[in-house]
């Protein structure tokens, strides 16, 4: 299951040296819920490895203005504290699957 990514945790998980990938999304967003299950599946598949979170945009403003979000659903990838990668739209499970073991 994706982690709930929020002020409370989000300083802990990005220090880290796992990968962690942020999907910026919104309740309100078909495209966002569209990309849930892709998501749910990834994380799933890569406990213990990376850390795969999601981000309510709307309660949590600051992380999504600290990433520059204007657009969702946004997918930040980041390793040690900083941002390796950032794909902005839907994206199929290959392709995610793909970024994820190219950053690991």
């Amino acid at each position: 299951m994706a982690l709930n990514i929020d002020n409370s945790n989000f300083d802990t998980l990005v220090t880290g040296d796992k990968l962690v990938v942020i999907d910026f999304w919104a309740q309100w967003c078909g495209p966002c819920r569209a990309l849930t299950p892709v998501i749910e599946e990834v994380a799933a598949e890569y406990e213990g490895k990376a850390v795969i979170g999601k981000c309510d945009t709307d309660a949590n403003n600051e992380i999504a203005m600290q990433f520059g979000v204007r657009n969702i659903p946004m997918l930040v990838f980041l390793k040690n504290g900083e941002v390796k990668d950032v794909h902005v739209g839907l994206i199929k499970k290959p392709d995610l699957v793909a970024k994820i073991e190219s950053l690991l």
